[in-house]
């Protein structure tokens, strides 16, 4: 198993805490092994077996507790007297009225509560409401660049190409790869995710609201054709819908903004807020969109073209959500910074490009920064290894050295 040490971190810092540890994430991102490996720990640190209780509710020996009444009732029924017992509910979605059950576990003395699940309406709708100040959010991606070399064991630049190429889903970086089988298991992810997850999504909001908004996997595949496509780029709903017009299938904004919502709900695609610089306040037009996976990127997309400096910017961009950073797109009068990363307040700007030594892209790269008025630290990412130094006070980084920092 690739252990992931920062999260199993994160999880013993709220450790016997009274708040609900909710992890969160894409389909095969490693919830179910970082739950797994957090109970070793447990173990290891002298709590008993029988302080442990662990459901998979994918797993169909535990069909029977689907049923919230009786997953109580099997919880309930092993807990331990005086000492605490540790709850671990993997995929807890699957469980129709779920949120009875946590809420139940949460208030009871001597329990500390673990849950899991693929689709964000964990926290965007029932949980949230119920246990609105009582819950903590640890939000699991993929591998890190870093992560993925110490696992693979390759040189960091024969590393960083495969990276590029095949992503960062934890068995993808360690089965014996082909390219013929990393497409067809991330096949089996990404039809998962598209049919499985939004589908039961929609069948929850629609027992919930007796509406079901998505109708159409088609049509959702091909926004999220469109949207891996347009990596790096502003997006918006009319640019969406105006795609689809000319591509033959006529769809009304609403309509679009529904789909994009299963999307990143289901966590295969993060928005990035565009943040007005000057103004120091965000921006409601033309944010853009990431994929979570390059390799799931590089499985939809027709092999067209190589955007090498698109794909960079994909990798950078959740390096700095798993560095804890809330990330934005800047905007400084006609010119854009790629990301403004606020961490407790202070603000780092980046640009990232591929290739620094042409003197246009250097100066393209450079004038927003110069022009910028604070005394926050500005640093552009890069892939060459000819360009890094320190230009009146903006650092240029190799951008692979940045991401094994």
């Amino acid at each position: 198993m690739v252990e992931r040490k920062e999260y199993l971190d994160q999880l013993w810092a709220w450790k016997d805490e009274q708040v609900i540890k909710v992890v969160t994430g894409i389909r095969r991102c490693g919830k179910s092994v970082l739950l797994k490996q957090y109970q070793d720990k447990l173990l290891a640190a002298g709590v008993a077996q029988e302080q442990i209780i662990s459901i998979n509710f994918e797993d169909l020996d535990n069909e029977s507790l689907l049923d919230y009444k009786e997953l109580y009732r099997y919880i309930k029924e092993r807990l331990c007297d005086g000492k605490t017992t540790y709850i671990f509910l993997d995929e807890i979605q699957n469980v129709p009225d779920f949120q009875k059950v946590v809420d139940s576990l949460y208030v009871k003395d001597n329990t500390d509560v673990y849950i899991t699940g693929s689709n964000s309406f964990l926290l965007s709708s029932e949980l949230s409401t119920l246990l609105s100040g009582r819950y903590v959010e640890i939000s699991m991606l993929p591998l890190s660049f870093r992560e993925y070399v110490t696992v693979t064991g390759m040189p960091k630049e024969d590393a960083f190409t495969e990276f590029m190429k095949t992503g960062g889903i934890p068995y993808v970086a360690v089965m014996n790869r082909t390219d013929e089988k990393v497409d067809q298991y991330l096949e089996g992810i990404y039809n998962t995710v598209i049919v499985k997850d939004i589908e039961e999504r929609q069948a929850r909001k629609e027992k919930n609201t007796g509406k079901r908004k998505i109708t159409d996997i088609a049509l959702l595949k091909t926004i999220a054709r469109y949207l891996a496509s347009a990596i790096g780029s502003p997006v918006s709903m009319k640019s969406v819908t105006d795609y689809l017009t000319s591509s033959g299938r006529k769809v009304s904004p609403n309509t679009v903004s529904d789909y994009v919502e299963a999307l990143t709900e289901s966590f295969i695609f993060y928005p990035a807020d565009r943040f007005d610089i000057v103004g120091k306040q965000l921006l409601k037009v033309n944010k853009k969109m990431y994929m979570v996976d390059l390799g799931l990127r590089n499985h939809i997309l027709p092999r067209k073209r190589y955007d090498l400096g698109f794909s960079i910017e994909n990798i950078v961009f959740f390096e700095l959500l798993r560095r804890g950073n809330k990330v934005n797109i800047g905007k400084y009068g006609s010119t854009e910074v790629d990301f403004v990363a606020q961490n407790q307040g202070i603000l780092t700007y980046y640009q990232v490009t591929a290739d620094m030594t042409a003197e246009e892209t250097f100066e393209r790269e450079m004038r927003p920064l110069r022009g910028i008025q604070d005394n926050y630290e500005k640093i552009v990412l890069t892939l060459d290894r000819f360009s890094p130094g320190n230009y009146e006070g903006i650092k240029v980084v190799n951008v692979v050295d940045w991401l094994l920092e």
